[in-house]
């Protein structure tokens, strides 16, 4: 299945479900719970999303799969920005959200965690068998031959070949959701690439692009985790990539309750029995507090 780059906010159905906290509460008191998480969970370490209050004015599309490997510049303009943003990523820390789900997932309450993201907070945060759907910024795989890498070992080598590149102003640019910043093409154009050091090839970042396939045994994984679970639990994800709606659409098909805590409108809305529109720290904190876990 391949995604579509869609970075608009998600037309709002009017739609609203009935349920609130209390049948979220009740729903993790039973336990079962396969959890599925968006960039919305991230905000509140400062991390923006796509399409929420954070991520509405961004000015350009994520690059697509099909851009990055047809075009030199693509990979150059990718990695310039990339190599700018990346420590915004890497700095982040995960936030009360990101600790309630690991709080969930040790009591018992959730027996399963699948993210869309690819900053690896919940991993940070403990849940380290968080399965990260769309892959993670912290590794690289060559389009050659196949070897996969640690990010930290191919931003040493891009230090080495483009210094404190921007590293001054870095911190004042719009980090996006993706870990890139918006740079002007003249300053992208004075920035060296290097290649795969085994074989030379392309080096790209270990996430699933926008036109890209999700890796068909991920999805069969995160499939079985659905169908192993009472219900499902979204939060902070309008769903407005199939590859995250696909799981919802099969819960709801199975007659599993599904609930959603976001702060804008989603593409299940007509399959939730239950929308709180708060920010997740806060609210998963409150669920925690419910169900008496520190």
């Amino acid at each position: 299945m391949r995604m579509r780059p869609i970075v608009g906010p998600v037309p709002d159905s009017g739609i609203r479900p009935a349920g609130g906290m209390d049948e979220i509460a009740g729903q993790l008191a039973a336990g079962g719970v396969a959890v599925l998480t968006g960039a919305g969970i991230s905000t509140e370490s400062g991390i923006p999303d796509y399409r929420g209050a954070s991520g509405r004015h961004r000015r350009h599309s994520p690059m697509t799969y099909q851009d990055f490997v047809a075009d030199e510049e693509n990979r150059r303009r990718y990695w310039a920005r990339g190599y700018v943003g990346r420590r915004a990523i890497a700095e982040a820390r995960p936030n009360a959200g990101h600790h309630a789900v690991q709080a969930l997932r040790v009591g018992g309450y959730v027996d399963a965690v699948i993210t869309q993201n690819v900053d690896g907070l919940h991993q940070a945060a403990g849940t380290t068998d968080a399965v990260a759907l769309h892959g993670s910024l912290d590794r690289v795989v060559c389009l050659g031959c196949g070897t996969i890498g640690a990010r930290d070992e191919l931003d040493a080598r891009l230090f080495a070949a483009n210094g404190e590149f921007l590293a001054a102003q870095a911190a004042a640019l719009r980090v996006n959701p993706d870990g890139d910043v918006e740079l002007p093409d003249d300053v992208v154009r004075t920035f060296r690439v290097v290649p795969c050091d085994r074989c030379g090839g392309v080096l790209k970042p270990y996430v699933v692009f926008f036109g890209e396939n999700v890796p068909e045994p991920r999805t069969r994984h995160c499939f079985d985790l659905v169908d192993a679970a009472d219900s499902l639990l979204v939060l902070g994800s309008s769903l407005a990539v199939l590859s995250g709606l696909r799981f919802v659409r099969r819960a709801a098909k199975d007659g599993k309750p599904v609930s959603v805590i976001s702060l804008g409108p989603t593409r299940a809305d007509d399959l939730a029995h239950a929308h709180v529109a708060l920010p997740l720290g806060r609210a998963l904190t409150e669920l925690t507090e419910r169900l008496g876990i520190a």
